[in-house]
């Protein structure tokens, strides 16, 4: 259904006004307070109005509104940003006794009694935000104190953070951006997937993400904030305690944790703390400690600060929570880069709120340098509150039946030598037949954001092994559906369907066949990068270390593994077999030099929006540059098709309102059906 625009410009920007101002709400209600108060539909149903509204009268688009979030360019740098006001650490306290001497001193200094708040320490990243008349200007990092990064591209990506105050003032907060964990799970998990380094905490991942030159990728991130301080405010804010503050921050908009608490003395502080210490685990993001502010403004002046710290705070850092427990054994597992890597596998321990038995060792050297011996009783945390880790052994506490680990010489699977580069920490098995590297590379290959092979998960993949009916990915091409019958449990229509499957990805664009190459270092952006460079994977192959660096994103050791992979004998025999199994070897994106300009689509801009039900977006962005046509992620009067499935969101309101008013009478709007029967009509199996 085609949305009303108004008929006036004056109507329009009142109708947009009210429209902006609904929205803020709900994303407060939603993103803030958890407490949502419409469904998706009917919030996607405001946006898609604004975004026709502006669609049609452009002039009335400004920077703070809701559909202007994430936008822009990658930047070159970050620019410097000087804090007017220091940005200051917290003196850390780790015992009861030392908050007890932190309260003295206070009392000491302002000549009487003083209540202080409590706020849970969130484990992140040190921003402030900064508004002028109500509106966000700035975001940057704490840097040394004195001088930071501007970052506010990034910061205009979480939702949390208010574009617009609910008040017209000119105020800076200080605050922390911090991934919640969930977030920080799935994160890893695409890193893995795309053998990319993982982060070892939730702190980590969210100073890497806001620190990405491109917002978009910060935007993936899902990040949220908490602002805890008033810096500065014109006019002066109507509070005279901290905890006034928070409340007058929250009035505005801003995301406060309303967690925070105010005591009268010392004591109740303790027990405070004391009482957050096991439920701070069962929140949706990591705390470290709890920070302990005197809560008058007037005091807080009095107290002053030294060069590093106030006088009136301070931050209780909790111990990480530790048990004791027995090291069983130590597992070994080859990932699909040869990597061995030594697991510890340990008598169950209750942490951080679930049950632990296994936990990374990571490589030989951690294991010696922490003397862990197989036998030991060992003590076990959970890094940042969510990843195991082994923290040391117990030594003066060995019987002597304990057995001290080393790293075999031969591959666990195949008994092949391993190697060890001089860089490295890693010990790799490099033999190509090894069944743990075969096993896992044909995981990988058949991976959602490799060739997609739909069907062929870890059980058939390990069925196919132990049946010898394939040793590498160009075997999968080469398999019928009475070999597939052998397999128990595979009936005739899911042979079919997983043939089908199969013989479809042959032609993806060759991005995805990099990636499904599992050549380290090299995952899915830069797999993507080099296709649109080079075009085609010969191409490819040809290009030395110095060439490959030329390109801005790829660096020296990429550049080497890229080109040590091509030089193996056992990478090139493979790439000839897809070659002649018909596997596609040409980047066939609209936007690369070897792009084709006789396919049916090719010069054809497409936007896909909402869900498809027989496909992923990347499912069908893949079909469409099979096609010749390129993607995009937002409509423009550039745009040839928008595809628009279930629960299309503002892009179609958007296409609506440019082809309605006669901006873009060539732009097209196709539903799934119109899109799967287009495919169909250029010979697609579908």
């Amino acid at each position: 259904m085609t949305i009303a625009v108004p008929a006036t410009e004056a109507e329009a920007r009142a109708r947009a006004e009210v429209l902006r101002e609904t929205i803020r709400h709900h994303d407060h209600q939603y993103y803030v307070l958890d407490q949502p108060e419409i469904s998706d539909a009917e919030y996607d149903q405001l946006m898609r109005e604004l975004a026709a509204i502006e669609a049609a009268y452009p002039a009335l688009v400004t920077p703070d509104s809701p559909t202007q979030r994430v936008g822009g360019q990658p930047a070159e740098g970050f620019a410097k940003v000087r804090h007017e006001i220091p940005m200051l650490s917290l003196a850390n306290a780790y015992s009861p006794d030392e908050l007890r001497d932190f309260d003295r001193r206070v009392r000491e200094s302002s000549g009487g009694p003083v209540r202080y708040v409590c706020e849970l320490k969130i484990d992140g990243l040190a921003v402030s935000l900064r508004y002028e008349a109500g509106r966000l200007v700035r975001g940057a990092t704490r840097g040394d104190g004195e001088i930071g990064e501007d970052i506010t591209a990034n910061i205009r990506t979480i939702r949390a953070v208010p574009l617009v105050l609910r008040q017209p003032v000119t105020i800076e907060v200080r605050g922390e951006a911090y991934m919640p964990k969930p977030a920080f799970a799935r994160l890893n998990e695409q890193r893995e997937a795309s053998g990319e380094p993982l982060f070892a905490n939730p702190r980590n991942a969210a100073a890497g993400s806001l620190r990405q030159l491109d917002p978009r990728v910060a935007a993936s991130r899902r990040l949220s904030v908490f602002t805890y301080a008033l810096a500065e405010a014109d006019p002066p804010a109507p509070v005279s305690t901290h905890s006034e503050a928070l409340e007058w921050m929250a009035r505005l908009g801003l995301p406060v944790n309303p967690t925070f608490a105010v005591y009268d003395d010392i004591e109740e502080v303790i027990r405070h703390i004391e009482a957050w210490a096991q439920k701070r685990h069962e929140l949706p993001y990591a705390t470290d400690g709890m920070v302990i502010k005197v809560d008058s403004l007037a005091v807080q002046q009095t107290l002053g600060a030294t060069a590093k710290s106030p006088r009136w705070a301070v931050a209780y850092k909790y111990a990480a929570e530790q048990a004791e427990t027995v090291l069983r054994t130590i597992e070994l597992s080859v990932g699909r880069t040869g990597a061995v890597t030594p697991t510890a596998v340990f008598d169950p321990v209750f942490l951080a709120g679930t049950t632990v038995t296994r936990a990374s060792l990571h490589n030989e050297d951690l294991i010696r340098e922490r003397d862990i011996r197989i036998g030991d009783l060992i003590v076990v945390q959970k890094a940042g509150d969510i990843i195991p880790e082994v923290v040391r052994s117990l030594p003066e506490r060995r019987t002597g039946d304990e057995v001290p680990f080393r790293m075999p010489d031969r591959c666990p699977r195949c008994d092949q030598p391993l190697h060890r580069l001089p860089d490295e920490v890693a010990w790799r098995c490099i033999n190509p037949a090894c069944p743990a590297l075969i096993r896992e590379a044909l995981i990988h290959f058949a991976s959602r954001d490799a060739m997609n092979i739909v069907g062929l998960g870890e059980q058939w993949i390990d069925a196919l092994l132990e049946h010898g009916l394939v040793r590498d990915a160009a075997d999968l091409y080469r398999l019928t559906k009475p070999q597939l019958l052998q397999l128990e449990r595979m009936g005739d229509k899911l042979a079919s369907n997983l043939l089908d499957s199969i013989e479809r990805s042959k032609g993806n664009s060759l991005e995805r066949l990099l990636f499904g190459l599992g050549i380290r270092l090299v995952g899915e952006k830069a797999a993507k990068t080099l296709a649109r460079h080079f075009g085609h994977l010969d191409a490819l192959m040809a290009a030395d270390e110095n060439t490959l660096t030329e390109i801005r994103e790829i660096g020296p050791k990429m550049a080497e593994s890229i080109v040590t992979y091509f030089r193996g004998e056992g990478a090139r025999s493979l790439i000839q077999r897809l070659k002649e199994a018909g596997v596609n070897t040409q980047y066939l994106g609209a936007d690369g030099p070897g792009a084709r300009s006789d396919l049916p689509w090719s010069g054809r801009t497409f936007v896909l929006t909402g869900t498809l039900e027989a496909m992923d977006r990347k499912e069908a962005a893949a079909w469409i540059e099979r096609f010749g046509g390129s993607v995009a992620g937002s409509v423009s009067r550039k745009t040839s098709v928008v595809v628009a499935g279930e629960k299309a969101g503002s892009k179609l309101d958007k296409a609506r309102a440019l082809v309605d008013s006669g901006q873009a009478p060539e732009l097209a709007i196709w539903d799934e059906a119109d899109f799967l029967s287009a495919l169909r009509a250029l010979g697609a199996e579908l």
